[in-house]
């Protein structure tokens, strides 16, 4: 049985970013590492969108746009890296928890899911609006406070 590879494996295996001709434009498929780059450049207090990481490694490589999907897989893997970082005793982490959906919603697919990202978010002086039925919680005037990438 093969051993499974941590997050930290997954962020930092050897891959190139590459753009793809598609019918909507240049695809930018990123790799990992550019991704949590990205995610470590946003300051306590502020916050970015996944939207806007996508937007930012798109110019970067000359593409018209990044893989949603893709993008999305490597935040993910960015922030379970920083919670094995943290379990490891690290304390220099990425501060995965800064990224929430374009609306301003937090990622339940993050690790803690909404409950975690909220309790980090409070700490940092946001303000989350709660869920309503299957709504995810919302951060209250988060286009105040992103950060430029």
């Amino acid at each position: 049985m093969k051993n499974r590879k941590s997050s930290r494996e997954k962020l930092e295996r050897v891959q190139e970013a590459k753009v793809e001709e598609t019918s909507k434009g240049k695809m930018l498929i990123p790799k990992p590492l550019d991704v949590d780059a990205l995610m470590r450049r946003v300051e306590k207090g502020k916050l970015v969108t996944a939207g806007r990481i996508r937007s930012k490694l798109a110019k970067d490589h000359g593409a018209d746009y990044s893989c949603p999907m893709t993008t999305g897989i490597f935040i993910r893997v960015a922030a379970e890296a920083a919670e094995e970082d943290r379990n490891a005793g690290r304390e220099n982490i990425t501060p995965y928890w800064r990224v929430i959906r374009d609306d301003g919603s937090l990622n339940e697919k993050l690790p803690g899911g909404t409950d975690a990202q909220t309790a980090y978010l409070k700490k940092e002086g946001h303000v989350i609006i709660q869920a309503q039925g299957k709504k995810l919680p919302k951060v209250k005037d988060f286009e105040k406070v992103l950060q430029k990438l």
